[in-house]
């Protein structure tokens, strides 16, 4: 028997949750799943990529839930939900969870699946909102220990509601290689790096202050920065303060990750919270040796001097002492780099993490009989 199944996310770009969704969608058995996708804003490259797929994308255009469109929606999905006969509903992101889980519980007979994939750091409004929602669903995913940890000790989430389903990451896109370096980047130098967007709780003031440090280690060594964000301009005067901005290479946002990943020498998350970074995944498929903060998810991925190298979350001298261990240890970084990648490689992969959700959703469809 085939299940249609409705995945959801607010837009279908370059974050996270619209990632994973589509690696889900994508990577899901095709005689046992026939996945829909439901947005806001259908535009971007993982509308691309799922329409390129055959998957059918789905607008339901609500762009402020105070709105008349937002009511409209409610309608709109409702009867989508219907027509197409839809067995389960699994919202990525809050937002859709939000939105989605008291329309399909109330109206729908549809199994109701919603995510975690970071910690609820919200306004007290909204996360009243998620709490509400934990009593419709059926279950939530979360995508590491870390989450679901958070979910039962400060959101008193029933332990049997929740169901872990580790990121993947497309293998044959992440990979290593002796491709050339992006024109930016010496191909004699020592490039310390990292792939992320420009917010605050990414803790990138720390990664520049450590590399304003340990730049005088090498006599070519670069820092390359590759993300858009709020905090751009703050860096680069950060960077120009220190003296380092020459040294810094400032790459806006990307599709593609894994040639700048592959250019890397080291790759560092200096994140202030985390749940279970694709990007600190995807550099380790590369064979990148990683630099993490001792937060979130990171230690599930990072072990440390095993798989990579932990610190703590701000401390400047902390991050300092390991990129100056890395730097100048090539045994040690080259040690690393395959540990991580046999890991990643190991049970990180798309097909990896869609047989877990088919999994996790057979479990959740067989759990009662289905009632129209």
């Amino acid at each position: 028997m085939k299940y249609p199944i409705l995945l959801m996310a607010r837009e279908l770009h370059l974050g996270g949750s619209e990632r994973q969704m589509t690696e889900i969608a994508l990577g899901l058995d095709s005689t046992r799943f026939e996945p829909y996708v439901g947005t806001f804003r259908p535009q971007g490259l993982r509308g691309d990529q799922l329409r390129a797929a055959g998957v059918p994308v789905i607008q339901f255009p609500v762009y402020s839930f105070r709105s008349r469109a937002a009511l409209a929606g409610i309608w709109q999905l409702a009867r989508y939900i219907r027509r197409q006969k839809i067995r389960l509903v699994h919202s990525f992101d809050a937002p859709l969870t939000v939105y989605s889980m008291p329309v399909a519980r109330y109206v729908t007979s549809a199994r109701l699946v919603s995510s975690q994939r970071g910690h609820r750091g919200l306004t007290p409004e909204f996360r009243k909102l998620l709490r509400w929602t934990d009593h419709l669903v059926n279950g939530i995913v979360v995508n590491c220990k870390y989450l679901e940890n958070h979910l039962v000790q400060d959101e008193s989430v029933p332990q049997e509601l929740i169901h872990i389903c580790y990121n993947g990451i497309d293998l044959h896109q992440f990979f290593w290689d002796h491709s050339p370096r992006p024109p930016s980047l010496p191909e004699d130098a020592l490039v310390i790096g990292v792939v992320c967007a420009l917010r605050p709780e990414k803790g990138l003031a720390t990664l520049v202050s450590a590399f304003a440090r340990v730049r005088s280690l090498c006599k070519q060594m670069k820092l390359a920065i590759v993300g858009s964000g709020t905090m751009l301009a703050e860096l680069q005067q950060q960077a120009k303060e220190a003296g380092v901005f020459s040294d810094c290479v400032w790459e806006p946002t990307t599709a593609d990750v894994a040639r700048w990943l592959r250019a890397f020498d080291i790759f560092v998350l200096p994140s202030l919270d985390e749940a279970l970074s694709n990007s600190l995944m995807e550099a380790m498929a590369c064979r990148c040796p990683v630099v993490a903060s001792n937060v979130g998810g990171n230690p599930e991925l990072v072990a440390h001097t095993e798989r990579g190298l932990l610190f703590e979350a701000q401390n400047v001298g902390a991050l300092t002492e390991a990129l100056r261990r890395l730097i100048e240890d090539t045994d040690l970084r080259r040690k690393l780099a395959e540990a991580g990648e046999r890991f990643i490689r190991g049970g990180f992969s798309r097909k990896a993490s869609a047989s877990r959700m088919a999994e996790i959703y057979e479990q959740l469809l067989a759990s009662r009989p289905q009632i129209r």
